[in-house]
């Protein structure tokens, strides 16, 4: 099936790829606030490190292949974090250095997430900082190597309080180190349809760069690749907030004998800040029109042969499909559960709401205008909180990160 990302231009492309990434970042900002709530701050932490350690390895061997960069050095690494929802650019502003392809540096200049925990208080600021980095950073990079370890050379509660950069971190890559292992729930993970989803391939004779082969560099111009290679990194970065959500579930149920509360309010708040913003950066029309194209290139319905779904005038029909059993986010939508599709549409007007009919997992949602504008979700005027929700990204030129001996 092709990509409904297809459908867009090279340069509407390179607008949304940041897009997605920054989307990516804060499905956390939407889900953990309920989870505080629910199970308490430290249960939070241990659920955002069992999410992270059961995606991240997964999605990172996906983003390899796909524009064939694979390898075992920090320059892979490296690459890797500038395709991750973890690190979206600017907003998790990494600056590199290379000094040999088993030993490298990076910092951030700026961190989002840090700038949305620190006004909570230093307990938020070392479980995010500590509790949470120290395993998951080694997850991600133990896609490229098992035997890198990410340490910090310095990193918050910041002292002073101004301190720049914000971290500094060593990615050192040794034989002598022990190796590290997959968790249970990557493992289980790695038999998802979402892990194993065959996307459409990119076509080398195209304009553009169709790989991130050759030299690290310093930010990615995604305006440099081509048609095709946009459109596979955005089917990809819309799977890994999929395996994230998927290992989000798998963690929350341990916790709760019926996760479907909190992973549906995890939906509406992203649905709705991400809906908001793919609709500003792509300049699409109001109305019913805009509703119905913001929600073909929404997260929550793509890949297109992951979740199943067809477009007729004024309505959108979802069917059963490999996203529905895996659980993903659209098993939480249909006619008994309309929340995340309205925060789509009302993104766009506030006016708009959803009628779905159907059944559980075969349904089709027609948008309706009404004559008073509805207020917004308790939950996605909690993920409007980050600074994500606001945040502008700055052209940047793509300079090669050459080793420094």
């Amino acid at each position: 099936m092709q990509s409904r990302y297809a459908t867009l231009t090279r340069p509407r492309l390179a607008a949304l790829l940041p897009e997605l990434l920054l989307a990516g970042q804060l499905i956390d900002r939407s889900a953990m606030a309920w989870c505080i709530s629910s199970f308490g701050r430290e249960e939070m932490t241990r659920i955002a490190i069992e999410e992270w350690m059961a995606a991240s390895p997964i999605y990172t061997r996906r983003m390899q292949r796909a524009l064939d960069y694979s390898g075992d050095d920090v320059v892979t690494i490296f690459k890797g974090l500038q395709l991750d929802i973890g690190a979206p650019p600017q907003f998790m502003d990494f600056r590199y250095t290379v000094h040999d392809p088993w030993y490298g540096e990076f910092q951030l200049d700026h961190c989002g997430a840090l700038m949305d925990v620190e006004p909570m208080g230093e307990r938020y600021v070392r479980a995010m900082c500590h509790d949470i980095e120290n395993p998951t950073f080694d997850a991600t990079a133990v896609a490229t190597n098992p035997k890198a370890q990410v340490r910090p050379l310095h990193r918050p509660p910041r002292t002073p309080a101004d301190r720049q950069p914000h971290c500094a971190w060593t990615v050192i890559i040794d034989d002598a180190h022990p190796p590290v292992s997959p968790s249970q729930d990557c493992l289980a993970l790695r038999e998802s349809r979402a892990a194993n989803l065959e996307l459409s391939a990119i076509d080398p004779a195209e304009d553009g760069r169709g790989d991130y082969t050759g030299p690290l560099l310093s930010d990615l111009d995604f305006a440099d690749f081509s048609t095709s290679a946009l459109v596979r990194m955005a089917d990809e970065v819309c799977l890994q907030m999929h395996l994230l959500n998927l290992g989000f579930v798998r963690a929350v149920a341990r916790r709760t004998d019926d996760p479907r509360e909190i992973c549906t309010k995890q939906l509406v708040g992203i649905a709705g800040l991400a809906a908001e913003r793919i609709h500003r950066v792509l300049d699409l029309p109001g109305g019913v029109e805009g509703a119905l194209r913001v929600l073909e290139l929404h997260p929550l319905l793509n890949p297109a042969n992951y979740v199943v779904a067809s477009q007729d005038s004024g309505s959108i029909t979802v069917r059963p499909g490999p996203a529905h059993a895996d659980g993903a986010w659209i098993s939480l939508c249909g006619p008994g559960s309309t929340a995340p599709l309205q925060a789509v549409v009302r993104a766009v007007d506030p006016r708009l709401d959803v009628v779905v009919e159907g059944t559980e997992d075969s349904w089709t949602a027609r948008i309706i205008r009404g004559e008073e504008p509805a207020d917004e979700f308790d939950e996605v005027a909690v993920t409007r909180i980050s600074t994500g929700s606001n945040f502008t990204f700055q052209p940047r030129k793509s300079i090669p990160i050459m080793p420094v001996r």
